[in-house]
């Protein structure tokens, strides 16, 4: 799902032979359709690794927090930026091992500068 219909994204890469398939997926994806000025990835599944529904997940990674600056979030409110982020992800949420759950911090660059100059 790009946000410019105009974009042709590059073709999409095999990371079967990674350590980590969904985390570079993930990061993938997010720079080819929201093109971030800021991105971080925590793959925190192993935190959630003892937990009853992950014990027989396939997946060693099935938990991810993001922070996401983009200017493709610029106009949208907080629920349609976390929609168009989980709709490009809707295949890897509902397969079986897939992805459990995504946590998101999704902010314009103008919200992340005013971000950072409180801290």
């Amino acid at each position: 799902m790009s946000t410019d219909a105009s974009a042709e994204p590059e073709k999409f890469p095999n990371f079967g032979d990674s350590e980590t398939p969904y985390e570079d997926k993930i990061r993938w994806v997010l720079t080819q359709n929201l093109k971030p000025t800021y991105l971080k990835i925590h793959n925190d599944s192993h935190k959630h690794a003892h937990h009853a529904p992950m014990r027989d997940s396939v997946s060693q990674e099935t938990h991810f927090r993001l922070e996401i600056v983009s200017e493709a979030f610029e106009g949208k409110r907080l629920p349609m930026r976390h929609r168009l982020v989980y709709q490009m992800f809707s295949k890897e949420m509902n397969a079986e091992g897939g992805i459990h759950a995504m946590q998101l911090l999704t902010l314009t660059p103008k919200e992340w500068e005013e971000r950072q100059g409180k801290k």
